[in-house]
């Protein structure tokens, strides 16, 4: 397989010549990022360790148990590898223009600064879940293991996933005995809600580093360097394996806070703590499952020209960042108590419709208007910002 030559330093790497793989990763990871998002926007009911309104339908119940099962705590992870493995390919196209690496490293430190930034005023204006910070944080803070030797990559991610357990564990233990209030997305002052937003934000982003995001960036590292989604037709069998390995673990994990949360069952407060945990920690294998099943079916459609489906599908993971800040605009405009207020009238089932709508909105825009080779304007500013002093 021939490789086209590295794009310039101050120049991303162009559409056609981007791999499939990684983009379709981040396309589909956008409608996990949607579900898991919208009902956070809902106020009035008291609710379980994820949120679900805990006196809802069937149907919200129904919806609320398979997304505990697919979709909240894996999307996260799967986001943080494609982070990571995003990460070392934008290191090696720079270290192949001959960049030293600790100019390289300058520059990926940068663009995670301004990552955070984003992530601040995206906590700012829209929605205290932020998950931007996070991997700015992680990106400042773990940037030289693109360097590592891959033992000291696996040996960090075990420690990693250790602490993702002590972290949810305390955190669970917070979730069972603080008071439940409204989160700032129902808030019916937009001021008191701002400060709520960037209080709840401050605390989430360490969080989400230290539970979340740092275990599946270093396995994206590792991947990256194997060129596993690259290359899928080479990788199969790996990826066959945490395919399989990694669906079984997450969804077996999930199991039991799934029926704690849809009130299927009702045992102590450890067990519903240990429960959460496992929820969160298993996650993670989930979330490497979700990348490893895309890049074996692009590996099997290899061969043929994408289809329309999948260039637009394609095209959101090329405009990730911009869709998913849409997605956020899109959830204040029709949830909010001062924008539409369907927050307090509205169940997780109602919710999750409105997410797949909002998502097909982001795939359509971004087809439209990335088949002529448009960055999305949020890649752009980040570009531009990380670059303007080079």
């Amino acid at each position: 397989m021939s490789i086209a030559p590295p794009a310039p330093v101050h120049e991303a790497t162009p559409i056609t010549r981007r791999a499939l793989a990684p983009d379709l990763a981040r396309g589909l990871m956008l409608l996990l990022i949607a579900l898991a998002h919208a009902h956070m926007y809902l106020s009035g009911h008291e609710a379980g360790f994820r949120g679900y309104a805990l006196d809802g339908t069937a149907l919200d119940r129904l919806v609320a148990g398979a997304q505990i099962l697919l979709v909240d705590g894996r999307a996260l992870p799967m986001f943080a590898a494609l982070f990571g493995y995003g990460l070392v390919q934008l290191a090696n196209r720079q270290l192949a223009t001959g960049r030293s690496w600790p100019q390289v490293r300058t520059v990926l430190r940068r663009r995670s600064l301004w990552l955070l930034a984003f992530g601040f005023c995206h906590a700012l204006l829209l929605f205290f879940g932020d998950i931007l910070g996070a991997y700015g944080l992680v990106g400042l803070v773990l940037v030289g293991f693109i360097r590592r030797e891959d033992r000291a990559v696996l040996r960090a991610a075990a420690v990693g996933l250790a602490l993702h357990v002590v972290v949810l564990f305390g955190f669970g233990l917070l979730t069972i005995s603080a008071p439940k209030g409204d989160t700032p997305a129902a808030m019916a002052d937009p001021i008191e809600a701002l400060v709520m937003r960037l209080i709840g934000w401050s605390g989430m982003t360490p969080t989400y580093f230290a539970a979340s995001v740092v275990p599946a960036f270093l396995f994206g590292i590792w991947a990256a360097r194997r060129r596993v989604l690259e290359d899928p037709l080479s990788n199969r069998d790996l990826l066959s394996r945490v395919a399989v390995v990694g669906t079984v673990l997450a969804v077996v994990g999930a199991v039991p806070l799934m029926l704690i949360d849809t009130q299927v069952w009702t045992p102590s407060d450890l067990v519903s703590v240990s429960a959460y945990a496992l929820h969160s920690v298993t996650g993670i294998a989930g979330g490497l499952a979700y990348a490893a099943i895309i890049g074996l079916v692009v590996g099997r459609g290899r061969r043929g020209y994408p289809g329309p489906l999948v260039r637009a599908l394609a095209a959101c993971g090329q405009w990730s960042l911009t869709c998913y800040l849409l997605q956020s605009v899109i959830f204040v405009a029709v949830f909010a108590p001062y924008a539409g207020g369907l927050g307090t009238r509205v169940g997780d089932a109602a919710a999750s419709g409105i997410a797949v709508v909002t998502w097909l909105a982001t795939v359509a825009l971004a087809a439209l208007l990335a088949s002529g080779g448009r960055r999305g304007p949020a890649e752009a500013a980040l570009r531009r910002l990380t670059y303007r002093r080079n």
